[in-house]
């Protein structure tokens, strides 16, 4: 598929169908996200694999009652490793790379999600101190995005955009 197709094709998705995906499905899904670019190649991120019913149950419970995102064969929770970064860019690596790393991921995910077949959605309305408890993380791993995936139920419709010169400015500005 184009590239630009498959971005046009992505939507979000909140119904699922009680379908298995796939060991090869998940794979590849696994390796996009293995192959996202991270600052200084750290991969400053943990990504959490869930498949088991009840824990799906309570993270959905955790993420604002969201309910949709149990009926999903996998879901995915991207944590930051914020220690990793650190180690490397001090309080940068903290507050930004190691967020920015996760949040490249997930991206990846659900474009390659997209790219065999199968749908996603971005969910980052959740109780970071529920999810961390729930996986069992130190502090250091701080949730970003908990993304289910399965095969559709439903054609979400296109959302509207704001028109590309309402968020990219050229600059003008001087340099000297």
């Amino acid at each position: 598929m184009d590239f630009f197709a498959l971005l046009k094709k992505r939507h979000s998705t909140r119904k699922f169908k009680p379908k298995e995906i796939t060991k090869a499905q998940e794979k590849k899904i696994l390796s996009a996200i293995n192959s996202a670019p991270s600052a200084g190649n750290l991969q400053s991120y943990s990504v959490f694999l869930v498949k088991e019913r009840e824990k799906k149950r309570l993270l959905a419970e955790a993420c604002t009652n969201q309910g949709f995102i149990s009926s999903a064969p996998i879901v995915l929770v991207f944590f930051a490793d914020s220690e990793k970064a650190s180690a490397t860019y001090g309080a940068r690596g903290t507050s930004l790379y190691a967020i920015q790393d996760a949040t490249i991921a997930a991206a990846y995910a659900q474009i390659a999600a997209t790219a065999i077949g199968l749908s996603s959605c971005w969910v980052g309305a959740f109780d970071e101190a529920r999810v961390q408890k729930l996986f069992n993380i130190e502090r250091n791993l701080k949730p970003v995005a908990v993304i289910p995936i399965g095969f559709a139920a439903e054609k979400p419709t296109a959302t509207s955009r704001r028109p590309i010169n309402e968020t990219v400015r050229e600059d003008t500005t001087a340099w000297f």
